[in-house]
């Protein structure tokens, strides 16, 4: 049989050899901008499949950013909240470095022109979610603070002169040579094309994508998980999975997230009966994610249906709240807030 020959377009010619190269549309952006900024001289490039920003679960996300700035709030109370929540499974150097990193990367967002909600005095709205001992949650009109925050930083990055986005191309293998990142083979429409670079960065998404009931784009399955083994990276942590407690019950495929701010907003967790079986829990409603979907795990396995009532907490006004839920939910047929 005569061997296929693969043709290969080098992009060299039209934007060099990358500083460095971004790879997919989950933060894409975010780690785009501060490099850009910081490194002018190095040209930086970013591959994504789908247009910058879709398809992304960023975009989808209902909650907003957790900042320790609230006048009852201080970073090391933000810190000792994600350890208990944590529960020994921490990285405490690692979490310690991060934490007052909140109110930057909201500031960072709202340099970005992204509106965040404000009470009448003027001053941010700060909500109340799952494990947290403080209201320390930014959101942007309501549940829809991942789409505005994409969307600036997409606009952002497509603004920077020294950033290139190169759409409708998916990363198929990372090359190395002599144990180092030298560039990236992608395929597109038109064939397959090669980007050399030195530096790279990887931000595909999650693995929802592999589980028959996600809330997260179809296309998240963890292609950078196995580009970067592929290619010898040494992966950690890949038992921690992330499971939202709550989503619309709906045949829709992916299923529609209900933000644990709903159950902030004083919605309960009840069954067909209507009794409230986390009850009994610490913290009850507003316990640690994995807490919460456990119990409900349980329950359904008990053979109930669960449900949050939202009626007598949010009421009529919950579509003012969560406008993208109250949408989907009456796409669905349901008509939160009526009684």
């Amino acid at each position: 049989m005569p061997q296929k020959t693969l043709r290969v377009s080098w992009l060299r010619d039209k934007f060099g050899n990358a500083g460095s190269c971004f790879i997919g549309p989950e933060r894409c952006a975010e780690g785009l901008l501060p490099y850009a900024r910081r490194s002018l001289r190095l040209a930086a490039v970013a591959l994504a499949k789908a247009p910058l920003g879709a398809e992304a679960s960023s975009g989808w996300a209902q909650g907003g950013i957790a900042a320790a700035i609230g006048p009852d709030d201080d970073p090391e109370l933000h810190l000792a909240d994600t350890l208990a929540a944590g529960e020994g499974l921490c990285d405490v150097a690692g979490r310690a470095a991060d934490y007052g990193g909140g109110a930057g990367r909201h500031r960072n967002a709202a340099s970005l022109r992204v509106r965040f909600d404000r009470v009448t005095t003027g001053a941010l709205s700060l909500g109340l979610e799952a494990a947290h001992a403080r209201r320390r949650i930014v959101h942007a009109t309501g549940d829809g603070t991942g789409r505005a925050i994409m969307r600036a930083l997409s606009d952002a990055v497509r603004a920077t002169p020294s950033i290139t986005v190169l759409e409708g191309l998916e990363a198929r293998r990372l090359l190395v040579v002599d144990g180092a990142i030298s560039g990236v083979l992608a395929t597109s429409s038109s064939g397959t094309v090669l980007q050399p670079t030195g530096r790279l960065v990887i931000a595909t998404g999650g693995v929802g994508g592999l589980f028959l009931h996600s809330t997260n784009p179809r296309g998240a399955f963890g292609q950078g998980l196995a580009l970067a083994m592929r290619a010898g990276a040494v992966l950690v942590d890949v038992e921690f999975v992330r499971f939202h407690p709550t989503a619309l019950d709906t045949d829709s495929s992916p299923l529609t997230l209900v933000s644990e701010a709903v159950r902030s907003g004083g919605a309960t967790l009840v069954d067909e009966t209507g009794t409230r079986f986390i009850e009994m829990t610490p913290r009850k409603e507003l316990a640690p994610r994995d807490v919460v979907a456990r119990a409900v795990w349980r329950h359904m396995s008990e053979g109930h249906r669960v449900f949050l009532d939202a009626r007598h907490s949010l009421g009529s006004d919950f579509a003012r709240h969560f406008p993208v839920i109250a949408a989907s939910c009456a796409f669905a047929g349901i008509f939160v807030g009526l009684r």
